[in-house]
């Protein structure tokens, strides 16, 4: 019988498509994409970014422009991922017939989860988030915003009715975290699995700690 983690290892290379909109938290897909591009188990990563994303990751990172920013948020040229442009409707994630495995919105700002949520697909952001959508295929919100309005909350429950997961940014602490660094790991660690793709030193529970 082949073992759960030897299927893992054995499945066909995944093709994922990340978001980073403006909302704070830069940190967060700069370590989500560190991970992806030393996933083997991950072939291929569309990213986009919108306009408020790159401001908020010049305020938050002091990385600024379009122009060479996947070298400058992974320290390296990328080998996996390639970054698509958020006007670009016409790009391989807005058409169904382009598979991917999964969508992660990280950070999910309110304004993004509003369009989503109500099927306003003005940029590729939103657009590759409806086809995840129509298509049944995981799309994860990492909504990051506080306190919530009734806005929020129901735009959360419409996108969660439509086949989306809400995924708050909300940090752990139980693991004793040293660092930032840590609290940004750790929460990549909770989303990849959850997409079932874990990561090698992720923190896990026992019992008696």
């Amino acid at each position: 019988m082949i073992s759960e983690m030897s299927a893992i290892t054995h499945a066909p290379h995944r093709t994922l498509t990340v978001a980073i909109t403006g909302a704070s938290g830069s940190i967060l897909p700069k370590h989500l994409l560190d991970a992806l591009e030393r996933d083997e188990r991950v072939g291929a990563v569309n990213l986009i970014v919108s306009d408020s994303g790159l401001r908020v990751m010049a305020e938050e990172l002091g990385i600024s422009g379009r122009t060479e920013l996947l070298p400058k948020l992974l320290g390296r040229p990328p080998a996996k991922v390639q970054q698509q442009n958020n006007n670009d409707i016409g790009a391989n994630v807005a058409s169904g017939s382009y598979a991917t495995d999964a969508m992660i919105v990280l950070p999910c700002s309110m304004g993004t989860l509003a369009r989503i949520a109500n099927g306003m697909a003005i940029h590729l952001i939103e657009r590759a988030a409806d086809v995840c959508l129509k298509e049944r295929r995981p799309l994860i919100l990492c909504v990051r915003e506080t306190p919530f309005n009734r806005i929020h909350l129901r735009n959360m429950t419409l996108a969660a009715e439509a086949g989306a997961t809400i995924f708050p940014v909300i940090p752990a602490f139980y693991f004793h975290p040293a660092s930032t660094e840590d609290i940004a790991r750790e929460f990549v660690n909770r989303v990849l699995a959850h997409i079932g793709l874990p990561q090698a030193g992720a923190y896990q529970w026992k019992v008696g700690q």
